[in-house]
């Protein structure tokens, strides 16, 4: 005996609403694909565009992110080895990048400042307090102050929010790192 509800079978609103949750879940698994293939390539893409460089061609030899969680806070610090001078003439060709050695202001935020009695920095440690990036010699580096409404110089803040970009020109590595506090 067949049951009419409202024109329609039970058994065909049964069918109905399993052929509705199954096709919620392949759009959720087809969506969740793309923001996965997606992703893959964002963070180059990303640093490529910020840095106004060609990254196509480098290595990535490492990756450091803490970001996440509800506010986004976090570093990050990626490093690309690349096999020949070509992002070494990009980085010499833009004015806005500065040459080695590193002022004040960059080298707290990477390394830390000290002057026997007080340590000023490092910003961009990992989570035992030590640089991320490698001392560098000789190199190039771009900082890129991304504080709204920023007043204060950067190092007499409570909060940073700041890209910056370190090219070792010894090892043709380049770092790609971002504050977020």
């Amino acid at each position: 005996m067949k049951y009419q509800v409202g024109g329609c079978s039970t058994k065909r609103k049964l069918k109905r609403r399993f052929f509705a949750k199954k096709a919620l879940t392949l759009i959720s698994l087809f969506m969740l694909s793309i923001s996965v293939l997606t992703a893959c390539g964002t963070k180059r893409d990303e640093a490529a565009k910020i840095l106004s460089l060609n990254l196509s061609s480098g290595e990535e030899i490492s990756n450091y992110d803490t970001h996440g969680g509800f506010h986004g806070d976090g570093t990050t610090c990626i490093a690309y080895r690349f096999d020949d001078d070509t992002v070494l003439e990009e980085i010499r060709s833009a004015s806005e990048w500065s040459e080695f050695p590193l002022d004040d202001t960059v080298r707290a935020l990477v390394y830390g400042l000290s002057d026997g009695t007080t340590q000023i920095g490092p910003w961009l440690n990992d989570d035992m307090g030590h640089p991320i990036v490698p001392e560098i010699q000789n190199g190039y580096y771009l900082l890129i102050d991304r504080q709204n409404g920023a007043e204060t110089e950067i190092l007499d803040r409570y909060s940073f929010n700041f890209t910056l970009g370190l090219y070792d020109t010894d090892t043709n590595t380049l770092y790609f790192c971002e504050l977020d506090t």
